[in-house]
């Protein structure tokens, strides 16, 4: 490592995966080394019982132990399902940060800094302990001079510093294994932690969770049995917020929704029109609609809160969201082709067309079946299998989608068995297609395409101007693929060694025929020996040349099918 300040945090983190089971990927990463030329001694105790766990279940036991950052990573990875199989993101989702709550004495001096006073100066009532605690904040509740009550937000002190330390040793760790685990390079690791860093940060960011609880807000104004929370801006820093208290239901205690004369059915459909509207229409949606991110209010109303991990979806996205569900829902198998393709890139080393075909299999299954049979949480599951089993990855954004329609019509069939998300969704992806394609919309598209087309035709004296000057200067560069030239070089070195053999092969024969006929020497079985041996060494090679011909015949049909 560069620096020494991280050497400690590595120690500690070499010796939980150490404890864990997966020494041999701590050697493998040049760890061991590394902390032990710093002088730091590895303790390389095995706990048997530890060691008797499956690998998935002994790396959610290692994130728990190392803390907040990793604990995150793994909530990161369970939306993953493109990169990791059911077992693995069945312990992701297992993660919780198990942290005790901070004592008030210790969060005073940042709080008399931010709220510009003491908590029981600031507030008419401010509870002293915590209604909530988790790695990355705790949560108080309290009540302003006007009497409403509110929660209050805090970020635990000194967790910045922790984070960055995690996320700096883990940019490298992750370099490490993309270039000494070839195994993992399939998960992309480097852009998996820049996805972490880019989450923890804005969690980090209790100022900036408040903007998009009010861009929420605004966004499903028009739906009034939606409730998010109000925000108190004269007590919003980054490091804490003030929101309004939301006194209702959690989402995971449905025993009491029947107990208090809530209507489930309607519960459930609400709560999917919202988030639909959130990504079929705004682009921009809750990324954890899971249980504790929501409550049932009185008149069948549903809250949602915590908007410290949203998802954002460019106009381009949702038009290819929107095909991609309609051809899901109306069982259209060339469009759901069409919109993955595009979404995992070229593909390289792929096999594209079988892909496609089996992409379109799947699809086609789903013809027949009603569509109050269909689950489209568990055909999303389906189609990110599909490119796991192909080692294609989607881009963060739409993983971290689907994650959330997959929650979401959990949550729903939890509330009503009879829930089905395909049936709700169908109306609205056709009304949002019938929008788009209004004489407005269609102009303002039209219009926006010449700009950027007048903008390339204005732009392009200026690109040549620069390619030649690059040309004169020797500067231009041109990149050429030449994978199947390579290809080539290789089967002429295979067939010029084949054909030296031949030769030798030939003079064999011509040799051994010429012995034959000279009399006198030694004999074998009858025969002179030399032209004996001449013989069977000239038979030996000759099936050694056919075989080697008909496997790379076999080789070479097998790599046509794969093109």
């Amino acid at each position: 490592m560069e620096t020494t300040r991280d050497l400690g945090r590595l120690n500690e983190i070499a010796g939980v995966l150490l404890r864990h089971g997966f020494g041999d990927a701590v050697r493998r990463l040049g760890l061991a080394d590394r902390l032990e030329r710093a002088g730091h001694l590895l303790h390389r105790d095995h706990a048997a019982e530890l060691a008797r766990h499956e690998p998935p279940v002994q790396v959610r036991l290692a994130l728990e132990e190392l803390g907040p950052t990793f604990v995150k990573l793994g909530q990161v990875l369970a939306g993953r399902a493109d990169l990791f199989g059911p077992e693995w993101i069945a312990e992701f989702e297992k993660l919780h940060s198990h942290v005790p709550a901070v004592p008030l004495e210790q969060l005073r001096p940042q709080l008399r800094e931010d709220l510009g006073g003491e908590p029981e100066a600031v507030f008419a009532r401010f509870d002293t302990a915590p209604l909530a605690a988790a790695s990355i904040a705790q949560v108080h509740r309290a009540q302003l001079a006007d009497g409403t009550e509110v929660v209050v937000k805090i970020r635990r002190p000194g967790i910045e510093a922790v984070v960055e330390s995690d996320l700096r040793l883990l940019m490298r760790l992750a370099t490490l294994a993309e270039s000494r685990l070839p195994a993992l390079q399939p998960y992309r690791p480097q852009l998996l932690v820049r996805e972490l860093a880019r989450s923890l940060r804005r969690e980090l960011d209790l100022e900036s969770e408040c903007h998009h609880a009010e861009r929420m807000a605004k966004n499903l104004a028009s739906l009034p049995d939606i409730v998010i929370p109000r925000v108190h801006w004269p007590w919003t820093k980054k490091r804490v917020n003030v929101q309004d208290f939301v006194a209702g239901v959690p989402g995971g205690e449905l025993a009491r929704l029947d107990a208090e004369g809530f209507d489930r059915p309607l519960l459930a459909t609400r709560g999917a029109h919202a988030v639909l509207k959130m990504i079929v229409e705004d682009g921009f949606f809750h990324a954890d609609p899971h249980p504790g991110n929501v409550f049932y209010l009185p008149g069948n109303r549903v809250a949602f809160i915590d908007f410290g991990m949203v998802g954002r979806l460019s106009e381009r996205r949702r038009a290819e969201l929107l095909q991609l569900l309609l051809g899901l829902v109306e069982r259209h198998p060339a469009s759901v082709a069409d919109v993955l393709m595009e979404w995992t890139g070229d593909g390289h080393g792929v096999n594209l067309s079988r892909m496609e075909s089996e992409i379109e299999a799947f699809v086609d299954q789903y013809h027949d079946t009603p569509l109050s049979q269909l689950s489209l949480g568990a055909m999303l599951g389906d189609v990110t299998r599909l490119l796991r089993e192909h080692r294609l990855a989607l881009p963060s954004d739409l993983a971290l989608l689907i994650k959330a329609f997959i929650s979401l019509e959990g949550m729903g069939r939890a509330l009503d068995p009879g829930f089905h998300m395909a049936g709700e969704a169908l109306p609205l992806l056709r009304r949002v297609i019938r929008a788009q394609y209004q004489p407005a919309v269609v102009a303002k598209r039209g219009w926006q395409a010449l700009r950027r087309a007048l903008a390339l035709v204005e732009q392009l004296p200026q690109d040549l101007i620069h390619l030649l000057r690059s040309a004169r200067r020797g500067r231009l560069n041109i990149a050429l693929d030449l994978t199947h030239l390579r290809r080539v070089g290789d089967q002429i070195d295979r067939a010029a060694s084949r054909l030296a053999i031949a030769l030798v092969i030939a003079a064999l024969i011509i040799g051994s025929s010429i012995v034959m006929t000279v009399a006198g020497g030694p004999t074998l079985f009858g025969l002179p020996a030399f032209g004996f041996l001449g013989f069977s060494a000239a038979i030996v090679g000759g099936v050694w040349l056919v075989r080697s011909i008909w496997r790379s015949a076999d080789r070479s049909d097998g790599e046509h099918e794969h093109d």
